[in-house]
């Protein structure tokens, strides 16, 4: 692991912007530990209300490590990917079944309901990544505009948890409206600091879901949107004919994986219980120290 193993120059420890690490096709050789932990930030933050963006510069700022690669990105993805699908098993079957019974039969039941709402409600970030893609992916991402985001976010959601009276509603009722609601408020993502399932868990509370059913929708929105930012990773990698250091890729996908499982099954199994504001308290705190950092270094 102690050579470069991608082409391209190596990507300064703390530059004064960052470039976000999911478009970063730049990479170098990283030693054991930092592939695990850049595995855990990947693991927690890719389902946990925390925001990714604002997480994955917090090793550059305090050891000076650089950013993965893309194909250390594709590894990460890919462990959530496999990690959400496996936990989610049980509706997939259950959708795959329904989905041969309404060929079959022309009546689709409530979880061919459901994958369909999912699908629509992936619709605009799907969109708006094509369109703004150029835009996007050379952009840098300053430190005091992630910080704001996290901390605009953080507030947005304790809002959502506290304010609005909530029907109960689960994810199998939810209307194609809401649908679509949620997945024009997740192109929220697309700003750094904003956590993907944070923000499609805040439409789902602002739209007076249940907890655990705005947190169920927003795992299993994760599916098709992972399932697409790995794609066009791997896409990437062959295009630029970047090595593969499996030792990395293995490693980075086990322990992301793995983590990932663990967030999904304990976010659940507390969310009804602790709310949202234990997460709104930690990406405040984040949001504080990231904007210190931004302001000392102008």
């Amino acid at each position: 692991m102690g050579a470069h193993r991608e082409r391209g120059p190596r990507l300064q420890p703390t530059p004064p912007t960052l470039h976000s690490a999911t478009t970063a096709v730049v990479g170098v050789a990283l030693d054991l530990l930092h592939v695990i932990s850049l595995a855990l930030m990947q693991g927690f933050t890719e389902f946990l209300p925390i925001s990714t963006s604002a997480h994955l510069v917090l090793p550059s700022l305090l050891f000076g490590w650089p950013m993965q690669g893309l194909v250390l990105d594709v590894a990460l993805h890919f462990g959530s990917l496999v990690a959400v699908a496996a936990y989610f098993r049980r509706d997939l079957l259950h959708f795959g079944a329904g989905l041969w019974r309404w060929i079959r039969e022309g009546q689709a039941d409530v979880y061919v309901r459901l994958m369909a709402q999912v699908v629509t409600a992936t619709i605009p970030i799907v969109a708006l990544g094509i369109l703004l893609r150029d835009w996007i992916e050379p952009r840098p991402r300053s430190l005091v505009l992630i910080a704001a985001t996290a901390i605009g976010f953080a507030l947005l959601m304790w809002v959502a948890d506290t304010r609005i009276e909530r029907s109960g509603t689960t994810e199998f009722e939810l209307s194609w409206r809401d649908a679509l609601l949620i997945g024009l408020l997740q192109m929220l993502a697309i700003v750094p600091g904003t956590s993907r399932s944070g923000i499609t868990m805040t439409a789902g509370l602002l739209l007076g879901m249940s907890r655990e059913a705005a947190s169920r929708f927003a795992f299993l929105l994760a599916i098709p949107t992972i399932l697409g930012t790995t794609t066009l990773g791997a896409i990437g990698t062959v295009r630029a004919h970047l090595v593969v250091d499996w030792s990395e890729a293995i490693v980075g996908f086990a322990v992301s994986g793995l983590v990932s499982f663990v967030s999904i099954h304990y976010f659940l199994k507390w969310i009804e219980r602790t709310g949202m504001a234990p997460y709104v308290a930690y990406l405040l705190a984040i949001g504080a120290l990231l904007l210190g950092f931004g302001l000392l270094r102008g």
